[in-house]
């Protein structure tokens, strides 16, 4: 609980662009793709308030500097994040829809191009 309470009050959209612009390309497309679903999933004024503080929680773990796995370590720093922000994917995949897929999938275009061009993503403090 203390955790999950540490996590939810790491949560901000200031802290959440600064964790994307310093380590977007480090996460990899999976795990940003998710936060940004959830950021703008959050946008949306009727999501139940249960649904608001998972999400909230997913995305400050993802936050926080340190975590189970240490996100410096290469190849495996993540796979956390990705597992806790998947477990809130899956109690709340009713609440994102094809407006907020289409926006994060937007943004992250925007950052990382296409697939095939995956290197070009910018590390200059996107907006979200």
């Amino acid at each position: 609980m203390a955790a999950e309470e540490s996590a939810s009050q790491a949560y901000s959209e200031d802290s959440l662009r600064k964790k994307l612009s310093r380590h977007a390309r480090a996460a990899g497309e999976e795990v940003v793709e998710r936060a940004l679903q959830f950021h703008y999933v959050l946008q949306k004024p009727d999501l139940p308030g249960w649904a608001r503080a998972r999400i909230i929680g997913a995305l400050g773990y993802f936050v926080l500097p340190l975590d189970a796995i240490p996100d410096i370590i290469p190849g495996a720093g993540y796979a956390d994040d990705l597992g806790v922000l998947a477990l809130a994917f899956f109690t709340v995949a009713g609440h994102i829809d094809e407006d907020v897929r289409a926006k994060a999938r937007a943004r992250l275009r925007r950052w990382f191009g296409t697939k095939a061009d995956a290197a070009a993503v910018n590390e200059n403090a996107p907006s979200l």
